[in-house]
């Protein structure tokens, strides 16, 4: 667009758009799953805060698979847009 925006600036704008990040990745297996579920909780200290929810861990291998379960590991902070919603 032309116009330059500092840095903090921009860091401000991507905390105040998005909601939740979900991290997929690639096990060592070569399986991919959802590793982590994490809350945008707000802009501190030149810093975007994250508040994670859920986390995939470990629990063992069988036959070259990863095992695992997906564990909640924190509670929702902004629950505003769900409650407007009817959740």
């Amino acid at each position: 667009m032309g116009i330059e925006l500092p840095l903090d600036a921009v860091r401000r704008q991507i905390a105040a758009g998005i909601d939740m990040i979900v991290h997929l990745g690639r096990l060592r297996d070569k399986s991919r799953k959802v590793l982590e579920i994490v809350e945008i909780a707000g802009y501190k200290d030149g810093e975007i805060q994250l508040n994670p929810l859920y986390q995939f861990q470990e629990t063992g291998e069988k036959g070259g698979k990863v095992l695992g379960e997906f564990v909640c590991v924190g509670e929702l902070m902004h629950k505003e847009k769900l409650l407007q919603q009817g959740v």
